[in-house]
This record gives C-alpha cells, structure tokens and sequence, in this order.
C-alpha cells in the first residue's frame, strides 16, 4: 500500500504537477489501481478528472471515458496532449477519418485515453471494436446522469451496463458531483458494481453563503429577486422552473440596466452555445436559465446562484448552487421560496410516471416482436414520449421481463414472468419510486422552511457527510443565531446507522432536527421524519 501511494504521488506531481492530491482523490485512485470497482462522489471543483488520468496511467491497458459533454471531451483531450499522453475522442463532432484513426490507435495500443459520447456504444461495430482492445478501465463520468433521480437523467446511459458487460467487464470508475444515497444505489445497480468502494467527500462549500427568502406574492417575491440581483457583485446565475420564466426575468433584468441573457432547451443550439460563451468570456453579467445549463459549465468567478423557484430536490439545489464560488471566494447562494411554487414542481414530478396500459403497451411490443426493438421503433409504435418509454422500460426491466442491449436496443428476456405478472411487478416499482419522489420533494420543502436548524448541516447530512461545527456561520439561520447544537442525549441512533420500522422496513438515520424529530431514509418509502418522543414511546425503530 505505501509503494502504491508512493506511485501515485509521484504520478500526480511528475505528470500533472501537483504539489498534493485533494481529500478523496488518493482514496480513489487507490481503489481503482488495486482493481476494484469505484464510486467517487466529490464535490465540482475537487478533481475528479485527475483520478481517471492518474489510474489510467498506472492501469496497463487504455482507459475509455464516457463523457456527455463533447466540449468537456475535446478539452480533456487537448490538455492530455499538452502533456504528451495519447488521447483520441468519438462523438458525433469527430469524422469518418478521424474516428478510424482513433480507433486503429487504439487497436495499436497506441493510445492511453479514449474519450466518448455514451452514443457510440450503441453503434455495434464500434462496440466490438472497443471490446477487442481490451480496455482495462472504463470511466463514466457524470454518473448520475444514469439514475433516474440523477438531476440530468439521460435515457442513453441505460445501456452502460450492458455495455460493460460486452467490454469484457473491466473496471469501473463512476464519478459524480452530487449523488444522495438513492442516487448512489442506483448508479451502483445499473452499471454492475461489483463490490464498489464508495468515496464520499469535499461537500461543505464554507465560501457559499446558504439562505432563503420566504414570500406569499409573487409579485413580491419576482421585486426581492431583481433587487437582489441588481445589487449583488457580478456576474452570476438565476435558475428559473421555466423556460417562460428564464426570458421574463431577463427581459425584466435589461430593464434594471443588468446585461442579463435567458439560457433553456427551446433556444436552438447555436444560440444556447452563444450564449454560454459570451457568459464564460465576461460578456453577459447575468444568465437567466432553467436546468439545461449546468453541466460542463466551469467559470470560478460566479458570484452568486439565485433560484426564483424551489428546485426538485436537494440533489438539484446542490450542484446548482455549486456553481459559485469555485475560486474559493464568498459567494451567496438564496433561495426565493413561496410554498405555492411547490405545486409547480409536484406537477413536473408527474409528467414521466406510468401506469398498467403503458406498461402493457411497451411489454406487448417487445414480447411480440422476434427481434431486439429499437428505442425508436418502440417510441413510434407506442406513441409515448421519450421520458414516458423510458421510465416503462426502466420498470420493466426492474420486474425482469425485458433487458436494454449494449446496442441500445430492447429486449424479451427467456425468463420474463407473464405478462400480467410482469406489469403487476413494474406496478409495485413504480409505486415504490412515487414515494421516494414525494419524500425527495418534501425534503427541498423541508429545507426551504426550515426557519431554526443549520441549512449546511441539513445539507451535508442528505448526503451522508457528517456536520457538527454549529453555528456553521454561513447560512442565514446560524447568522441571526437561531441554532444551536443538538443534546448529546438526543439521539438514540447515531446517524448513519442502519434502523427497521414495522410498516416501512429498514433504512438509515440521515439526522435530526432541532424539533425532536429524526430522519430517515427508508429503502423502499423513501425520506420520512419521525417525532423523536414516538419513536422512543412506542419503540419504532430498532437497530437492523
């Protein structure tokens, strides 16, 4: 183990030109050069692209990363090559010639770091030539975007699983910014870990200011947010729940003198990019946007994130917010709430569930056909939309009577239960996901109207990190000193130990609040918050 350290330090300084490696990495990257199976979960900013390029370099065999982001790739691969090591992309921005050279350099052994859109596992050619290689490490980089409680979920990492299984089942390195213990399972389930060390670190942003903003107008709550905005260093990100909303503020912004630009998925690419850049150069003050801007987005001098609505969950508000700050400098992250905008959030959370006749339909049309369907065909002949298909299918899949192909493509399975029993299973997860969802909801509502407990340590502990330095001095309850730190006799199970209640199964302790009450994330049912002085009366938890 120390001769390991011992490479892997001298790795980072001799190649990169690190002095030191960051909390997390080295835990990472250990586990990785031993072989085994990683999920890194560290904060934006701490990293993670130097565990990938330091494993792969100490792993014999190339390392293919699978990336969403084509501009993050082209990046990746030009500051590889500054520093001499052979490193290609595939994507869709690559031609003919240079995706067959890439590939044959790979073949070659000739290249250390193959950079990829998860897209190109569907192309079976591509995939068997991949395989051949014999790659030794596969990196899957904003790993949450395979869970369907990631907040960018992206129908095209359902294949990575299987996917991996076709490579030769190598090891696995999964990175992400924020995943929540829900998140973390499934990103473990769907790709296959085997045996996964799970590295969790770096989530407290002490520079990041934490407050909300409560109203009942929105009228009022619309003048608090632009004020705000107007009076606050430059430059800086609000996030808005629609794509409406994004060009109303803006224009709203312009007219309050602030150079302010609404970023959202109905803008057509080439302005979406426009406007990236001119906010990334230093042209825009301001950018208006709804979720669609957020990844791959790295500017360190973003003075403030501002949300004019309630995300949809914790997970969301997290990696959003973290995008200030991120030269270590203060910054402020408010939350403009009114408990009415929840019910706009309630109805987004809808849109993608399904019941007995989508379920049905999609199962009918994959057991009847004599062939793998493709995701296309299956979206023509079952007239769902795209988030609709894939939550059918991911259900399905859960109940065990159809499999996604590395292709992409859908699949009876040999052993599939009938059909009816099929759809009744899928039923029961889907039930199973309303809930949790519902908890996830009301733990951002939790959140918001919390008015006495520390909003960092309710943060940190959603996410399984410990936090006890209360006040924490950088949220606005801790400021206007409404809290104070917990009894040591107040809790009966430290948390992050494993309990079992009669009705809702086994679970773990998240935390407590300062009301008495002790969270809990079930397994099954999701986050619940239980009355301490019950819990202790009528015995309703015990240890698993």
């Amino acid at each position: 183990m120390p001769a390991r350290r011992a490479r892997i330090e001298r790795t980072a300084r001799e190649v990169l030109g690190f002095s030191a490696l960051r909390p997390g990495q080295l835990e990472a990257i250990e586990s990785v050069v031993a072989g085994r199976d990683t999920l890194a979960v560290l904060s934006t900013g701490s990293g993670k692209s130097a565990i990938y390029q330091i494993a792969g370099l100490l792993t014999k065999g190339a390392t293919l990363v699978v990336s969403p982001l084509i501009a993050l790739q082209r990046d990746q691969v030009d500051a590889l090559r500054e520093n001499a090591l052979g490193a290609a992309q595939l994507n869709s921005s690559v031609s003919e010639g240079e995706r067959e050279e890439a590939l044959a350099e790979l073949a070659e052994d000739a290249l250390e770091f193959l950079f990829l859109a998860p897209e190109q596992l569907a192309n079976a050619e591509v995939l068997d030539e991949l395989a051949a290689a014999g790659p030794t490490l596969v990196v899957v980089d904003e790993a949450h975007c395979i869970s369907e409680w990631g907040h960018d979920f992206r129908p095209e990492y359902l294949r990575l699983g299987a996917a991996i299984e076709k490579l030769g089942r190598p090891t696995v390195l999964a990175l992400t910014a924020t995943a929540a213990p829900p998140v973390r399972k499934e990103i473990v389930e769907r790709l296959g870990l085997r045996d996964p060390e799970l590295v969790v670190r770096g989530f407290d942003r002490p520079n990041l200011e934490l407050a909300v903003e409560r109203h009942h107008e929105a009228h009022r709550k619309d003048e608090a947010l632009l004020d705000a905005v107007v009076a606050a260093p430059k430059p800086g990100i609000v996030y808005a729940a629609t794509r409406k909303r994004t060009e109303a503020l803006a224009a709203a912004l312009r007219d309050r003198g602030v150079d302010a630009d609404p970023y959202h998925a109905g803008l057509k690419a080439s302005e979406r990019e426009a406007t990236q850049e001119r906010f990334m150069d230093h042209g825009a003050e301001v950018i208006v946007a709804t979720t669609a801007f957020g990844m791959g987005v790295d500017k360190a001098d973003v003075r403030f994130v501002f949300h004019s609505e309630i995300p949809e969950s914790v997970d969301s508000y997290w990696q959003e917010i973290g995008r200030a700050g991120r030269d270590g400098e203060a910054a402020h992250a408010t939350l403009f709430y009114r408990p009415e905008d929840l019910g706009l959030r309630r109805f987004f959370a809808g849109s993608g569930h399904v019941g007995v006749d989508e379920l049905t339909e999609v199962a009918e049309v994959v057991g009847a056909a004599d062939r793998p369907v493709d995701p296309a065909e299956l979206q023509e002949r079952t007239e769902l939309s795209q988030t609709k298909l894939a939550t059918a299918v991911s259900r399905l899949e859960d109940a065990g009577a159809i499999e996604v192909l590395p292709t992409g493509e859908v699949a009876a399975r040999e052993d599939a239960p009938a059909l009816d029993d099929a759809v009744r299973r899928a039923l029961d997860h889907e039930d199973d996901r309303r809930e949790l969802e519902r908890s996830r909801l009301d733990m951002v509502r939790s959140f918001a109207e919390d008015l006495d407990g520390c909003r960092r340590a309710f943060v940190l502990s959603y996410f399984g990190e410990p936090f006890d330095a209360y006040p924490c001095g950088h949220c606005d309850n801790c400021v206007a000193g409404r809290v104070a730190a917990p009894g040591a006799g107040d809790e009966p199970f430290a948390p992050g130990t494993r309990v079992a209640h009669p009705e809702w199964g086994e679970g773990e302790v998240q935390r407590y609040d300062q009301d008495r009450a002790v969270v809990v994330l079930f397994d099954d049912v999701g986050y619940k918050t239980l009355a301490l002085e019950v819990v202790l009366e009528r015995g309703l938890l015990a240890p698993a």
